[in-house]
């Protein structure tokens, strides 16, 4: 989930990945500094989790769902790996909390042979 800057709106948004997948999210810097958006260079700007086994194949089943299992062509690598996003973290189960408010997200699947 990427906010865009750190501080309150950040540390919710790893709330919600928290809750999502029981795990503990890592925060992403920024890397340069870009005047109009106000990030500044090795600010914390957003947060990712790795999931693997049983718990990402239940993610991905709640994310597919919500995109009602249909994926553009767009949306492969030519790898084989794809990704797509969603507009609100409620449409995966989670409960709607107003002092957390509404974030979007992306998913990047990585397929690998076993």
């Amino acid at each position: 989930i990427c906010v865009g800057e750190s501080g309150d709106r950040l540390t919710r948004a790893s709330k919600v990945l928290e809750e999502l997948t029981d795990q503990q999210p890592v925060y992403s810097k920024a890397r340069l500094t870009v005047r109009t958006f106000g990030i500044r260079r090795n600010e914390n700007i957003a947060c990712h989790v790795t999931v693997r086994g049983e718990k990402a194949e239940e993610i991905l089943n709640k994310g597919l769902a919500v995109k009602e299992f249909e994926l553009v062509e767009r949306n492969f690598s030519t790898s084989g790996n794809f990704g797509f996003g969603i507009a609100e973290h409620i449409d995966l189960g989670l409960k709607y909390d107003p002092s957390i408010g509404i974030y979007g997200m992306d998913f990047y699947i990585v397929l690998g042979r076993p």
